[in-house]
């Protein structure tokens, strides 16, 4: 019987604004053509966090979310790379600075549409909620700006443990926060290999599909049914 809930983060609660959404804001001056090459090749390079995977992921790559400092040094560094063709070596650290603080602001992020009539829900039932993410940096302000940091029982983030999914530690770090043995927590991501790694403990796992946030209305509410109701 499944008790309490943990939620990945990014393309499970929220998604982050589009590559080109997110490089706009910059506000270069340029031409349509070099604006699509600067979109283009920051997308190959997976300079946004939360957004598309490096074609070609590189050295340290994998442990980029152990640590604050891993994380930013790794996306700054993808973002310089794609930036200087178009730009000089210090314009180009500054650009990437502004392109990865933009990534930290609540408004860069949005809620799929059923995240939190589903976190409420839960919330009605009794069912513990932790948020469990492969992240770089404190993600809380974004949920105290949608108002749903009140539905969350604790905020498990790899850069604060030292260690990420899907390394079992993490996960059972988010058991241990909600009070619950692994078979009766229920994780929700939507990486497999990572999100997935739950399984490890014994945690059940349902998988949603990292879709736009205009695409994906209600991959989260069949949670619902997976999940035992509070006995009144």
């Amino acid at each position: 019987m499944i008790k309490g809930v943990m939620f990945d983060f990014s393309g499970t609660l929220f998604r982050i604004e589009t590559v080109a959404e997110w490089f706009d804001t910059l506000g270069l001056d340029l031409s349509g053509s070099e604006r699509a090459r600067c979109i283009e090749r920051l997308t190959a390079a997976g300079a946004q966090p939360g957004g598309p995977q490096p074609l070609h992921a590189p050295d340290g790559w994998g442990a980029r979310d152990t640590s604050a400092a891993h994380h930013r040094a790794a996306y700054t560094a993808q973002a310089r790379a794609a930036l200087l063709p178009v730009t000089g070596p210090e314009r180009a650290d500054a650009l990437a600075a502004a392109l990865y603080l933009r990534h930290l602001a609540p408004e860069a992020w949005r809620p799929y549409p059923d995240a939190e009539p589903v976190l409420k829900e839960l919330r009605r039932r009794g069912v513990p909620v932790a948020v469990v993410s492969n992240i770089g940096w404190d993600l809380r302000p974004i949920f105290v700006r949608g108002g749903l940091d009140g539905l969350v029982d604790a905020f498990v983030l790899s850069f604060e443990l030292g260690v990420q999914k899907p390394d079992p530690r993490i996960f059972r770090s988010a058991c241990e926060r909600l009070g619950l043995p692994p078979a009766q927590v229920l994780m929700v991501g939507d990486h497999r290999p990572d999100d997935g790694g739950a399984t490890a403990l014994g945690c059940p796992f349902y998988e949603v599909d990292p879709l736009p946030v205009e695409q994906r209305p209600q991959s989260l509410s069949p949670v619902l049914d997976l999940v035992a109701a509070r006995p009144e």
